[in-house]
């Protein structure tokens, strides 16, 4: 476990700190959009999984501050070793990663050798290495629709998004059988009482949300899919079943529209705050720029497996690799 912190950091003007951390160390800060809105507020980028793992991989400075969880601070240290990362606490972690341990999906793939690994960006490095290729919300339509339909294909670890793409592509793939806790909590029942308070007002849901949810919505996308169909939509209001943080941006952008989360099981309570997002605090995060620690750290022997499943993402998602190039690691 992460140390608690110790200091009395009361009397600091902490943004005023980290913002002279951020020049003295040439240190980017990267805050997903789940992260709490002082965090994304004082970001040099704010984005999703396959934005921040571009940034990671393009940036020129020396140290990347990522606002984030575990698997996507891992992700930057992948693209970008010589770098140091620091991650406000290393607690941060994911129920999807916590779902699926590399020994037993190196077990689960053994046993099926005729099928390619197609992986979540929500898993470990570990699981990574022993993937073919690594798949964020925003990149896998693209990327699925590139690989034969006579390919068979694990997914994991997110059966909702797995499933999702199994209806809307009309595959098969095998399915690891975890899920968001975030994502799982939302409630139907209380989505349609929501629906029917604001009646014409469209559903935007996140794909890892469980299908009773997906099914009443009007767009099914990735939190920066959303975030585009938020400024799109012709209406005034918006229901968001994701992490409600990504609200935050979207009243930045258009502060005449009304956006409302998608509620719980009780209609009103937390459940769908991503408790590892946030463990990240302002204080944390001066002290890992002031520290440059707690640092993610990894086996290079690792490092270069996992980097070949994200080097074939970021290739897949901008498109330039064919489908005769889709072989097994």
């Amino acid at each position: 476990m992460t140390a608690p912190i110790r200091e009395n950091l009361s009397g600091l003007d902490l943004r005023a700190e980290i913002e002279r951390l951020r020049k003295e160390r040439n240190a980017v800060i990267l805050a997903h959009y789940y992260q709490k809105p002082e965090i994304q507020d004082l970001a040099d980028f704010v984005g999703d999984s396959l934005e921040l793992s571009r940034k990671a991989a393009e940036t020129d400075a020396d140290v990347i501050a990522f606002c984030g969880v575990k698997f996507m601070a891992e992700t930057a240290k992948i693209l970008s070793p010589e770098k140091i990362v620091v991650l406000p606490d290393m607690d941060a972690g994911c129920s999807l990663e916590d779902s699926c341990p590399p020994e037993q999906f190196k077990r689960f793939r053994e046993a099926h050798p005729d099928h390619i690994a197609l992986t979540y960006i929500n898993c470990s490095a570990a699981v990574k290495a022993l993937s073919d290729i690594i798949v964020t919300s925003s990149s896998a339509e693209t990327i699925i629709s590139q690989i034969p339909e006579s390919q068979k294909i694990i997914f994991g670890p997110d059966r909702h998004l797995g499933g999702y793409l199994n209806r809307k592509f009309g595959r098969d793939m095998l399915l690891w059988p975890g899920v968001c806790i975030v994502h799982e909590a939302f409630s139907e029942t209380e989505l349609l009482k929501l629906k029917a308070q604001h009646p014409g007002a469209p559903v935007a849901a996140h794909p890892e949300c469980p299908p009773h949810i997906v099914d009443h919505a009007d767009y099914v996308g990735s939190t920066s899919g959303i975030l585009q169909f938020a400024k799109s939509f012709p209406g005034d209001t918006l229901i968001v079943a994701t992490e409600p943080h990504i609200i935050h941006q979207m009243e930045l952008a258009l502060p005449e529209k009304n956006f409302i989360g998608a509620p719980g099981a009780d209609g009103n309570c937390n459940c769908n705050i991503c408790p590892y997002m946030a463990l990240n605090t302002m204080e944390k995060l001066y002290l890992a720029l002031r520290d440059l620690k707690p640092r993610i750290e990894m086996d290079e022997d690792l490092r270069l497996a996992a980097r070949k499943s994200l080097d074939r993402m970021l290739e897949m998602a901008s498109g330039t690799v064919g489908k005769g190039d889709l072989g097994k690691r």
